[in-house]
């Protein structure tokens, strides 16, 4: 499965997804900072995470990362010797999970150096701030599982892409609709974390979702191996 993590991880670089990703991120980040901590003097680093214009980007650069997992093997012919590899299906998947996770994981690193400079002016709240990093790998682990899922059932990138957009979309705003859909929309979710609170429901709930994508990407795979 390494194999796979390390093939995913360099893919990423080769092309400009990943400096994409990264970059777009933290200057929806850096906007969030200038307005949170210059505009209004506040030195809680859970808010930046919070704010519109990171939630937004977000929204937009996670399918960057998934839709084109399966789509594009698909569509340059690769996905042949994709599934008759001596590579088991499930590492395959897991291996391209992890890979998407590590540029996710790379730029939560990278706004540490916005820490670094709340530190400068005051004191953040370890335990929030903590807090709320687990919750956004939790949050963004729940749309990379459902992104990849899309990009099996789908030969095109741009509808994959789509899907995963508008699937965080309504999640998004389902609450504005009906009180009571609060509890499937995931950045509601998120928000307990902002605020110090690691839920254990709310944990389960992401991990169960991010677990389910995923074996049903297994099982869309392994079928289309079967077919093959």
């Amino acid at each position: 499965m390494w194999a796979v993590i390390k093939k995913e991880f360099k893919s990423y670089f080769y092309t400009p997804i990943g400096y994409i990703f990264i970059g777009v991120f933290l200057i929806a980040f850096s906007i969030s900072f200038y307005f949170s901590v210059v505009g209004y003097g506040n030195v809680n680093f859970e808010y930046i995470y919070y704010t519109l214009p990171t939630i937004l980007v977000l929204a937009f650069i996670i399918p960057l990362l998934t839709m084109r997992s399966f789509s594009e093997e698909r569509k340059t012919g690769t996905e042949q010797l994709l599934l008759t590899s001596p590579v088991s299906i499930t590492k395959i998947v897991l291996g391209k999970f992890i890979a998407a996770l590590f540029i996710v994981l790379i730029t939560e690193l990278c706004t540490f150096m916005y820490f670094g400079i709340l530190c400068h002016y005051g004191v953040p709240k370890l335990t929030t701030t903590f807090a709320t990093l687990f919750g956004f790998l939790l949050f963004v682990m729940s749309y990379i599982s459902f992104g990849m899922l899309t990009s099996s059932i789908t030969e095109n990138q741009i509808i994959s892409g789509i899907i995963s957009i508008g699937f965080f979309i309504i999640t998004w705003v389902l609450p504005e609709f009906n009180t009571n859909l609060e509890s499937y929309s995931f950045i509601n979710m998120f928000y307990k974390y902002t605020q110090g609170q690691i839920d254990i429901g709310d944990t389960i709930t992401f991990l169960t979702f991010t677990v389910t994508c995923i074996l049903l990407t297994i099982t869309v795979m392994q079928r289309r191996k079967l077919v093959k």
